[in-house]
């Protein structure tokens, strides 16, 4: 049976909250019986847009993560639930809106933090991935509807056919250790779980001034002598190692130019670091 899915390109979010928006336009104020209840006008927030900064200035890159219901195939809330939660054929999960009153116990069960707690009607409530469209026949959610850059999208497949795109497109879920098994899927996650290092190099000119060295090769080294593939400065003088395990690392940078001669820089890394300028001599 095909189920549905959500694929989240972090690399195409830029933020601009669409998708809260249509989020807060379906839900607040609007019951959908055996879906919902209204979403409470304040305070609760559906899907959130985490935004992850790496590095120094001059060189910051920003990244923002979409966060939202997972519809988890082992979801712990459907554990908890006893009959309030439930995983349909289709892979999403629904709190039903009568069973589930007074059961705030199911907000601390999501392991992501996707349950709220509606204090005016006693319940708990998350994302449906907009099943009562879905059953009207829509074919997306009004998130991924909105979403101008096309950073949200929603797929229907097989558990096979998903399992092979995930492969495929490189996709990952969030915190795979906790065994849920997620139906909310990323590209681009590595943006946010690695770190870079970065620098500048430059040599002296017959005038004394500091200029931007193109083509110099930069070797980084970590840990006493693992090494990481070497890279060419650009245009810019700039180069910009990325991937890095995300842990703490005492690095090595040596900077060699045929003409201009070498260069070196020692330290931590961790978190992400642009380590200035490096003069050639």
């Amino acid at each position: 049976m095909n189920k549905w899915n959500l694929i989240v390109d972090v690399a195409k979010c830029n933020n601009c909250n669409n998708c809260t928006m249509v989020m807060k336009d379906e839900y607040v104020g609007n019951e959908f019986p055996g879906y919902s209840a209204p979403q409470p006008k304040e305070g609760h927030e559906w899907i959130t847009i985490d935004r992850h900064i790496r590095g120094n200035a001059p060189m910051v890159d920003v990244t923002y993560v979409p966060r939202t219901c997972n519809h988890c195939d082992n979801a712990p809330c459907v554990a908890a639930g006893k009959g309030a939660v439930t995983k349909r054929e289709d892979a999403v999960v629904i709190i039903d809106p009568r069973q589930a009153k007074g059961r705030k116990d199911l907000v601390d069960a999501c392991p992501y933090g996707a349950i709220w707690w509606n204090e005016e009607l006693q319940l708990p409530q998350h994302w449906t991935f907009d099943a009562h469209l879905l059953d009207a026949g829509w074919t997306t959610t009004r998130s991924a509807q909105a979403c101008a850059t096309g950073a949200l999208r929603v797929v229907k497949l097989s558990d096979e056919a998903m399992a092979a795109k995930a492969i495929a497109e490189k996709l990952s879920v969030l915190q795979r250790e906790l065994g849920t098994r997620p139906r909310v899927y990323y590209r681009g996650l590595e943006a946010v779980q690695t770190c870079f290092l970065g620098g500048n190099v430059a040599a002296r000119g017959k005038d004394g001034l500091l200029d931007n060295v193109e083509g110099a090769t930069v070797e980084v080294t970590l840990d006493q002598g693992r090494r990481i593939e070497s890279t060419k400065t650009d245009a810019y003088g700039d180069f910009k190692i990325d991937g890095l395990e995300a842990v703490v690392s005492e690095y090595r940078v040596l900077v060699h130019h045929p003409e201009l001669g070498k260069a070196e820089a020692f330290g931590t890394l961790f978190p992400s670091l642009y380590i200035g300028t490096l003069e050639l001599g």
